[in-house]
């Protein structure tokens, strides 16, 4: 049976979706922007800044589903400037273990909601 996962912790949908939702163990996240969950503003500072806020809020939807980065089996990053690669690999990095990371793809596109430049999604499995 499907099961909506949402949280506090995380920002509220910005449009006709849930935060995640939950299948056969299986926990597919809705991409996550770097919203500031308390405040729904958006932190921008810098690429260091807005992925560390992105990967905050991932978090707390894969621990509202009382999960966390080690049940990450696939991740899609969307950049809006791929020169901006290096630094989202970096902080993206620091959340995972090489040897046992998800697959993943990234891809630069032209346009992301509220014209951030990071949004990340996860596909996660209860072992």
């Amino acid at each position: 049976m499907k099961k909506i996962i949402t949280t506090s912790k995380a920002p509220a949908p910005i449009g006709p979706y849930n935060q995640a939702t939950l299948i056969n163990g299986t926990l597919y996240t809705s991409g996550q922007i770097a919203l500031n969950p308390s405040t729904g503003e958006l932190v921008l500072d810098d690429i260091v800044t807005e992925t560390k806020q992105v990967m905050k809020n991932m978090k707390a939807v894969l621990e509202a589903a009382e999960m966390n980065f080690s049940n990450v089996v696939k991740t899609s990053i969307f950049i809006a400037d791929m020169n901006d690669f290096g630094t989202i690999n970096k902080v993206y990095g620091a959340y995972f273990n090489d040897e046992t990371a998800p697959a993943r793809e990234t891809v630069q596109v032209a346009c992301l909601p509220k014209n951030v430049n990071v949004e990340i999604s996860m596909i996660a499995i209860k072992s």
